[in-house]
């Protein structure tokens, strides 16, 4: 039987964009564990801080440490950006209203979203703060709903359900030894997190339509940094606390291996949702709840109860059946 040469084409299409997928699929899967990598370096960091009094503790050490993460996070993509000859891009970027498009959504994924993972982690351990952030693809549907008009499918709601479900299950009972009222705390601040990453998300639909995202990824790193120094740190005696560690090199340069995994994780992303599509671009990356938790367990002696890894796969599965459709997932070029 011949084959004519449309025929062809298409097939040799097929093929291609089903290797464009598959390598998608892998890049994203790794996002995600360089996002749980992050999470880990950045608590054996914090314990490599010179000791500080209990309100420093509470508030200005994780607070300082977001503005690290970001502000580190940052510089090392403006190096990358510099290798390839983006810097003039940055600065012609934010003269435009995509631009600020992408500010506004680092101010709601960095001051507000990175600060409330952070103090998540301080007062509720990092497992159980990274479990609760896994809510922000919930976050994103609701809000995309909202202002964006976009139809929630049955399967959104069952995710969303089962990612509530997963919540309510790690929160039930505190870890024996932990301050009850600093455990439910920092399950505020780390839902504050979803809320803005999954806002975060609305918005930079808006802002990257029109700028590159390694450039975009760098505006909104470096305005989170910038914006958490200037407008939090001075009112909470972050900066007092960032003298300490600059002058501990474990410990700065600690933070600075955690911003390079950061950077690293948004450029994944990024690039992730641009082979495989945004919907499976965040699922796959999502995945950093089960890497942190893993992680943790392995390099940080955090306890893995009963309730952690149920909730902890209950979060996982209704934030995927969120992000895309399961029966298209392995459907080559699908959408989800």
């Amino acid at each position: 039987m011949n084959i004519s040469g449309n025929q062809k084409a298409l097939m040799m299409k097929g093929k291609m964009d089903a290797q464009f997928d598959r390598k998608g699929v892998l890049i994203g899967l790794f996002s995600g564990g360089t996002w749980g990598i992050n999470n880990v370096v950045l608590g054996i960091a914090l314990t490599l801080v010179p000791a500080l009094g209990d309100d420093a503790a509470l508030y200005a050490l994780p607070l300082a440490a977001a503005c690290m993460n970001d502000t580190l996070a940052g510089l090392w993509l403006l190096i990358y950006n510099g290798w390839g000859g983006r810097l003039q891009e940055i600065v012609r970027s934010l003269k435009t209203i995509p631009g600020l498009m992408v500010c506004v959504a680092a101010l709601l994924g960095g001051p507000v979203a990175n600060c409330g993972y952070l103090l998540g982690i301080s007062m509720a351990g990092p497992a159980y703060a990274l479990t609760i952030t896994a809510l922000y693809p919930v976050v994103g549907a609701i809000l995309s709903r909202i202002f964006l008009k976009q139809h929630i499918l049955p399967r959104v709601w069952a995710g969303m359900l089962l990612s509530v479900i997963g919540a309510l299950v790690i929160s039930y009972v505190p870890p024996e030894g932990t301050a009850s009222d600093n455990f439910y705390l920092g399950l505020l601040f780390a839902s504050l997190a979803a809320f803005g990453w999954g806002a975060e998300a609305v918005l930079a639909v808006f802002g990257m339509s029109m700028i590159d995202p390694k450039v975009a990824i760098n505006i909104r790193e470096l305005t989170s940094g910038l914006c958490i120094a200037i407008f939090i740190l001075p009112f909470v005696g972050g900066w007092a606390v960032i003298s300490q560690v600059v002058v501990v090199p474990g410990a700065i340069g600690t933070f600075a291996i955690a911003a390079l995994a950061a950077g690293v994780s948004y450029l994944a992303w990024y690039t992730a949702n641009s082979k495989c599509g945004v919907a499976k671009g965040m699922a796959l990356n999502g995945t950093y709840v089960m890497w942190g938790v893993i992680l943790s367990v392995l390099f940080m002696s955090a306890e893995l109860t009963k309730n952690l890894a149920i909730g902890s796969f209950l979060v996982l599965i209704g934030a995927t059946l969120v992000a895309i459709n399961p029966k298209e997932f392995f459907n080559k070029g699908g959408e989800a």
